[in-house]
């Protein structure tokens, strides 16, 4: 696992990887502040209509409070969104690495595996609707284990733990679809859920690095091309196995 983790980390800046690399961070960084402007506009919004009924309900001698009150607000809400961008970096890591499946499996196995068939395009569709159902589940978590953030960090562990286990169920579905149906691939992830869990650590841990976790895509889907190498090998897929004679027939 470990050399699986060095060699991900070894190729995600080489020549061939540098322009998947780009796109991967740009896209990222674009989703996160695209999100993050739209919900700071909403709360900013949301501060000056609370102001405005201040106001209204109050008088216009509370003027000056509530005007402070709903800049206070505001700022808080910005604070918020820019720590919320952060711990959105799962989810939008999951979204643009469905994106990107293809080129960087591809790679991957041209340069580490060339003696084995190169994994099938996965088709767009499945890959953005893996990446999407990630990402809901992730922000779904994320919102889930804000209120244990205030007990001694239990939040931060809880949120760690899941992204570990999300990022690594993800990112190795992505890796094996290229070789099998998603039924298969599904079915090779349950027989080695543990292995891939302690997997998703070192994914989870990469996406908790500020700005380095941009590369998250890359980073992820390479290492767990690797694993599917190393847990499955050039054994057949289910449907090809199932379809050899059995003894006695």
């Amino acid at each position: 696992m470990l050399d699986a983790a060095f060699k991900a980390l070894a190729q995600m800046f080489s020549r061939p990887f540098r322009t998947v690399l780009w796109k991967s961070i740009g896209l990222a960084a674009v989703l996160i502040i695209v999100v993050g402007i739209g919900l700071n506009r909403v709360l900013v919004w949301l501060a000056g209509v609370a102001q405005g009924w201040a106001e209204q309900t109050l008088g216009v001698t509370t003027n000056m409070p509530v005007s402070v009150l709903a800049w206070l607000l505001s700022f808080a809400a910005t604070i918020g969104i820019i720590a919320g961008s952060v711990l959105l970096m799962p989810a939008v890591t999951a979204l643009v690495a469905s994106l990107f499946v293809d080129e960087i499996g591809a790679e991957v196995e041209r340069s580490h595996y060339p003696d084995e068939p190169v994994g099938m395009d996965l088709p767009i569709l499945r890959a953005v609707y893996e990446g999407t159902k990630t990402a809901l589940l992730a922000i779904m978590i994320y919102l889930a284990a804000l209120p244990f953030w205030l007990l001694a960090g239990a939040g931060a562990v809880i949120f760690f733990l899941c992204t570990a286990f999300l990022l690594g169920r993800e990112y190795f579905l992505l890796a094996a679809m290229r070789f099998r149906s998603p039924t298969e691939a599904r079915q090779l992830r349950r027989m080695h859920q543990g292995t891939l869990f302690i997997a998703g650590l070192f994914i989870a841990a990469f996406v908790s690095i500020p700005i380095l976790n941009l590369a998250t895509p890359i980073f992820g889907m390479a290492f767990m091309v690797h694993m599917h190498k190393r847990l499955v090998g050039t054994r057949p897929t289910f449907a090809e196995r199932d379809s050899f004679p059995q003894p006695g027939a």
